[in-house]
């Protein structure tokens, strides 16, 4: 397809003419995006598809211009979107593949994509050397741009320092006699990464608690018979697992009936999209997030209705977090668009402009504000929030929710999460 706008110098000249002239400019020619989340396996249930269902509903209210203020404007700019959406099971080496098909191939303008902290690490070079805008929403790993530096390559959510700092906060906000710790999470980079952020920051807040056993079993492992037994003997005060979707119910359909959650009690980082599909195996008492103020966690607001709406109008049910995550990136792009079509007075921006412009830039999400101020502005920050199950006439309900701006959750700019972390939570380098 050889419509993109962002490539469309003839058309980019005439709009200019039309600007410089005084009249309306009005982009018709469509914007390509390749969408990737997980369309099948363990992941696609609480995760992936709600991811598709979102970008559809985001894409067709965008493209009927009927999304709430900044974001009235239809399409990018006037452009209407297209989504190609590709399925990201299958591991790193496939979707490499995948996203060179997408570029190379399927011609796509951007890229906006992957829940795996695993293919995000794997494509975030790729991207680089194809030189492809491309914007991650939804993976966690910290890693990405602390071990490296993009120009293509955005992400629009906090990363998962965010959330293991959040839960030792709002633990020993709630339950700060809490001494033995251990933890379940799965073993690799999302995994290691979330546990190795909360045992650094309860040891940072509390130098006294102890740590009894860290389980890490294999992304999909399925049975976690060993792990459980482990956990039990542990004797520990606390669990912390940030294991996600299918993993996740996999082990508290095993857990439950051995009263692990008896003796222990439960930090779930990653658990909001699993909550409705876990009724009887969620304990009350499980602090709980949602890798920001989102799904339960989310205030009221007109964006936030907007997509509530919209989404439960496509899927029946109101969104979960990864929703929350691809409305991020859906807007966040949307938002840099805008705003360099306008610094050329109404001209199709190109790709160039378009970093440029979301390179540091602050916008509007479903939540609140969301800013680009990590990463030399290929980052993320935002707040979060965390509450306590309860389950009450078959629905399990967040109760006791606390929320945490920013601040006091990621590190500042040019520190890494483990510096910070280890540092005292210092605000400057």
């Amino acid at each position: 397809m050889k419509t993109s706008v962002f490539r469309s110098v003839l058309g980019a000249v005439a709009l200019t003419a039309l600007a410089v002239s005084g009249a309306h400019a009005q982009q018709t020619d469509s914007i390509k995006i390749g969408f990737v989340t997980f369309l099948s396996g363990p992941a696609a249930g609480p995760f992936g598809v709600p991811a598709k269902m979102a970008a559809e509903a985001i894409v067709e209210s965008l493209n009927a211009g009927k999304v709430p203020a900044p974001y009235q404007q239809k399409g990018y700019g006037g452009s209407p979107l297209e989504l190609v959406i590709i399925d990201e099971a299958g591991g790193a080496t496939k979707q490499v593949s995948e996203f060179r098909t997408l570029v190379q191939r399927q011609d796509v303008d951007l890229v906006i994509g992957y829940i795996g902290s695993g293919d995000c690490l794997a494509i975030a070079p790729v991207a680089e050397e194809l030189k492809k805008l491309t914007v991650l929403f939804d993976c966690g790993t910290p890693r990405i741009f602390e071990e490296a530096s993009y120009k293509y390559v955005f992400r629009t959510r906090a990363h998962a320092t965010m959330d293991a700092v959040a839960a030792a906060r709002y633990l020993f906000d709630n339950r700060p006699a809490a001494k033995r710790f251990s933890g379940i999470n799965q073993n690799y980079a999302w995994g290691q990464d979330s546990w190795n952020d909360f045992e650094n920051t309860i040891k940072t807040m509390k130098p006294e608690v102890q740590i009894g056993t860290s389980q890490m079993p294999k992304f999909g492992a399925g049975q976690y018979g060993a792990e459980i037994s482990a956990l039990i003997n542990s004797n520990s005060d606390v669990i912390h697992s940030s294991l996600w979707g299918g993993d996740l119910e996999a082990f508290m359909l095993q857990a439950t009936p051995r009263d692990l959650f008896k003796k222990s009690q439960l930090i779930l980082v990653a658990g909001e999209p699993n909550l409705h599909r876990m009724v009887g195996n969620v304990p009350d008492g499980t602090i709980v997030g949602a890798r920001g103020p989102h799904g339960l966690f989310a205030q009221p607001s007109t964006l936030n209705t907007w997509l509530k709406d919209i989404y439960k109008a496509k899927a029946g049910i109101i969104p979960n977090y990864p929703a929350y995550s691809v409305a991020q990136a859906v807007l966040g792009v949307k938002a840099a668009y805008e705003k360099a079509q306008q610094k050329k007075g109404g001209g199709a921006p190109s790709q160039d402009e378009i970093i440029a412009a979301l390179e540091g830039i602050t916008f509007d999400s479903p939540f609140g504000k969301v800013s680009m101020a990590l990463g030399k502005g290929h980052q993320a920050v935002q707040g979060t929030a965390y509450g306590t199950t309860r389950t009450e006439n078959g629905v399990v309900k967040v109760g006791n929710i606390k929320y945490y701006p920013a601040e006091q959750v990621q590190p500042p700019e040019g520190v890494s999460s483990l510096d910070w972390i280890k540092s005292g939570f210092k605000k400057t380098k």
